[in-house]
């Protein structure tokens, strides 16, 4: 209500004082913003939780996801049974926790590996492989009907694990096993959180320990330890009986043996609590026992349990068994062999030395506190994640609608999928449906939709307005301009954004990219910068050649946006005005703009995908192409390729490539009768249209994408 009553007051005031339209404004903003703080957010890295338990979860995903965060690293996380296709666009990589393989889980990994996104595997136990859990003792009590479950969950998680890239644990054990499935494996171990640390903090300011008691604890995360605790029985029996004011804590599911219920009374059992209740239970004890059966299974496990202790200055006592063997002996805890003797003297000596107890306790918490916790201890596991990733590659684009420009970066991201990089498309209009062609697919982030929050090692502007987004992105490592026109001539005099776009070819701190050698001509002889180039291509199996016979009506075709006055789709028409209709049949191809009223048009193709349109090019024996300015100008070259002739008004864009009476025929900018001319001579003259359709599918030869791939990945690298 509050809120409420907190919008109607600001609605008010600027009502009062500003009026109506600033009113509408704030209300627009306020309502984008609103829609916004409802959107998906595009991060860096997703964890998918597949354990139900709290607390292998919390170590794995949540404190693993505050340590990446301490480091810089955006994260997320999803359970497992709620990951959708859709969440791969949103994130660079993922790391899958205890996940057993489903049919969502393993198309989602298919479309991560399909865009070069990296896949981890996290575990902290052997329970990936049947062989490794057989030896669970705890499995031979259970039923039939619930070993299968297990072991049906076993090998799932399995099969998730050979399908993931990478792996992630907490041992040096298990790392050594899973080293058998994956090609690497990192051991992050497991770390306090920051809460954790506060909440230790606050226990040991509040603990009140008798100093008529020595208390022992043992805390049992599952009635799997059984076993573990059977180890100490007897030396705990025999502290018991010549220590009266010893006393045992246990803590969680363990069923008391026989021998220990005469000292019922001095044994106090507690459920298995609330993690954020441990600090202050642990802090209550003397001393952490910590014994672990010798097993392979067992190795596996990590040291969670002296961690706990040292947090809250308890000294921990433990078998020299797997990671308990990071304990520095003597220092911040005890090793002991699992031997009674051993047992019973080293728990003797810790029992009746306070003085000890208090110094183990306080180094194992000094210690802790800088290697265990989660934002001192992240740095090594955010690098190796970092190392794994792809190199990626965002192109911001204005639209995602089809042209030429779209076009080139679309082939672009394909070029560079295809080659390893995780590749995306910036869209800033409200589209978000992925691109998807013949080449494949590619995803697609409306900057509407989306909160843009990962990081990109290039991101890429393709029109001037949207190299300013990208210079002002913050998580971008290089930020480059793939230049394909001279986009200040497209704006009309007087345009107060006309500066701002030419402005856009002065920054010192980008990347400047073109397709174009008229571009980087003027690049760099008029505005100094330093320019990467890389020829624009064909796909040529995309236009396969078509023999024309040029008998009959003959057909042109003439392409281009006729709201665009550099297109200047309207001479093109003035030449077809002059020409003899019952010899030729004209089409007109626009993505964009209409025929107008007086255009004369047979067949008018409209917004046809690109991965049709070789067919029109098929369909049609001459194209008239009248651009007044083009970086590079495809149709021409499309035409070419399939067999056709282009009659083209030259300029800066496409003399890169044509050249006059050899692969084409060039006419004079505004001189229609020139090109009614040129296009009259073709109708005539077989020898003529022999040598340039033979010139032209050359020429098109030449360009085609595979032959230029590595110019073209030359342009993103470094």
């Amino acid at each position: 209500m509050n809120l409420v009553n907190d919008l109607m007051r600001k609605t008010k005031k600027t009502l009062t004082e500003e009026g109506v339209t600033s009113l509408a404004k704030k209300s627009v903003k306020y309502i984008r913003n609103g829609m916004r703080s409802n959107a998906p957010e595009c991060k860096d890295i997703l964890f998918i939780n597949g354990c139900y338990l709290p607390h292998p979860s919390r170590y794995r995903v949540s404190h693993q996801r505050e340590q990446l965060e301490s480091n810089g690293i955006r994260t997320g996380e999803v359970f497992y049974e709620q990951l959708t296709e859709e969440l791969e666009k949103y994130y660079r990589a993922f790391v899958f926790f205890r996940c057993p393989i489903t049919e969502e889980v393993e198309n989602f990994i298919k479309r991560a590996k399909y865009n070069n996104k990296t896949v981890f595997y996290d575990i902290d136990d052997l329970v990936f492989d049947k062989e490794y859990t057989k030896t669970i003792k705890y499995l031979d009590t259970i039923s039939k009907k619930e070993l299968d479950t297990y072991y049906d969950g076993v090998k799932r998680m399995g099969d998730t694990l050979k399908l993931c890239d990478y792996a992630t644990t907490t041992t040096e054990t298990l790392s050594k096993e899973l080293k058998k499935y994956v090609k690497e494996v990192f051991v992050n171990k497991n770390v306090a959180s920051e809460k954790m640390l506060e909440l230790s903090l606050e226990a040991i300011e509040e603990s009140k320990k008798d100093d008529n008691k020595v208390v022992l604890g043992y805390l049992s995360g599952s009635i799997t330890h059984n076993p573990d605790f059977e180890l100490i029985v007897p030396p705990i029996t025999k502290i018991m009986e010549k220590y009266e004011f010893v006393y045992l804590k246990i803590v969680g599911y363990l069923d008391i043996p026989e021998e220990l219920k005469k000292y019922q009374d001095r044994i106090m059992v507690e459920p298995f609590k609330n993690w954020t209740n441990l600090p202050k239970i642990i802090s209550d004890m003397d001393i952490n026992l910590a014994p672990l059966e010798d097993s392979l299974f067992n190795r596996a496990k990590s040291e969670n349990k002296w961690t706990e202790a040292a947090l809250v200055k308890v000294p921990t006592i433990a078998s020299n068994v797997g990671a308990f063997k990071i304990i520095n002996n003597n220092d911040d805890g005890i090793l002991v062999s699992n031997d009674d003797n051993d047992w019973f003297n080293k728990l003797e000596e810790l029992i009746i030395d306070k003085k000890n107890r208090n110094r183990i306790g306080f180094a194992a918490f000094e210690r802790a506190k800088k290697e265990y916790v989660s934002t001192y201890s992240g740095y090594k596991y955010t690098q190796f994640i970092k190392s794994k990733l792809s190199k990626s590659v965002a192109f911001v684009l204005p639209t995602t609608n089809i042209s030429g420009g779209v076009n080139v970066v679309l082939k672009h991201c394909y070029l560079l999928r295809k080659n390893g990089y995780e590749v995306s498309i910036i869209n800033m209009d409200k589209n978000e449906e992925n691109v998807i062609n013949n080449d494949g697919e590619i995803n697609v982030l409306s900057i509407y939709k989306t909160k843009m929050l990962r990081e990109f090692d290039n991101l890429v502007a393709t029109l001037w307005s949207t190299l300013y987004y990208a210079r002002k992105y913050s998580n971008a490592k290089k930020v480059s301009y793939l230049v394909q026109n001279f986009e200040t001539n497209f704006l009309n005099y007087g345009n107060q954004t006309k500066p701002m776009a030419n402005a856009t070819y002065s920054f010192d701190n980008v990347d400047y990219l073109t397709i174009s050698k008229w571009c980087e001509a003027w690049l760099i002889n008029d505005f100094g910068r330093k320019v990467k180039y890389a020829p624009n291509g064909i796909k040529l199996e995309q236009f396969p050649i078509t023999k024309r016979s040029f008998e009959g009506k003959i057909r042109i075709l003439i392409e281009g946006n006729s709201k665009d006055y550099y297109k200047n789709v309207d001479e093109s028409f003035k030449i077809v005005e002059k020409l003899d209709k019952s010899k030729y049949e004209i089409k007109y191809l626009s993505y964009q703009g209409e025929p107008k009223k007086w255009y004369y048009v047979d067949e008018f193709l409209h917004k046809v995908p690109y991965d049709e349109v070789g067919k029109i090019y098929n369909s049609a024996d001459i194209l008239i192409k009248s651009s007044i300015l083009e970086s590079f100008s495809y149709p021409p070259l499309e035409m070419m390729a399939t067999g056709g002739i282009s009659v083209v008004a030259p300029n800066e864009g496409n003399i890169e490539y044509l050249k006059d009476n050899e692969n084409c025929l060039l006419y004079e900018q505004g001189n229609i009768d020139d090109a009614i001319d040129k296009i009259e001579s073709i109708s005539k003259n077989k020898k003529l249209r022999e040598k340039l359709i033979k010139g032209g599918i050359e020429t098109a030869k030449s360009r085609e994408w595979k032959k230029i791939e590595k110019e073209i990945l030359r342009l993103y690298e470094n």
